[in-house]
């Protein structure tokens, strides 16, 4: 059952309650009483106040679901949180295969590569620690399938 069977609105159905009553963002401005600054930024997945979206469910004669809109807060702090980790190994990456340039240029000369050995196996460990803590590898999905694997619950 789609929300607006419910007669509930998320975020999400914003843009298209809009389109299918053929208004356009100033107009769905004018009748909510906000911006139309504010109907853009809603309709491109800022976040939105309470207040906002109550004006906006008035509008659409809809029930404003704040459970939906909890959800939906809760999964985009989950993927900037991903986002920002996976910049930080970028980073990390970029700071390890630096890092290692001089001793392999180095073991390219003298074909003593004991140096450049260590320094790698070191940004191996480095990075795989990052990404486990990062990524959270061992989480609360992996939690529940060796729980299910083992002891057949659901």
């Amino acid at each position: 059952m789609s929300n607006m069977e419910r007669g509930t609105m998320n975020l999400g159905d914003i843009k298209r309650l809009r389109v299918e009553r053929h208004w356009s963002q100033e107009q769905l401005a004018e009748m909510s009483g906000l911006s139309v600054r504010t109907i853009q930024r809603i309709e491109n997945g800022d976040n939105a106040g309470m207040e906002s979206l109550k004006a906006l469910a008035s509008v659409f004669e809809v029930d404003l679901s704040a459970s939906d809109k909890a959800r939906e807060v809760e999964q985009a702090r989950k993927e900037e949180a991903y986002v920002q980790s996976l910049k930080g190994l970028y980073k990390l990456m970029a700071v390890a295969v630096f890092s290692l340039l001089f001793p392999f240029i180095t073991g390219l000369q003298n074909s003593d590569w004991g140096a450049f050995g260590w320094m790698l196996l070191s940004w191996v460990i480095i990075l795989g620690a990052y990404s486990i803590n990062s990524f959270d590898l061992f989480g609360e999905r992996w939690r529940q399938r060796v729980i299910k694997k083992k002891f057949g619950n659901d």
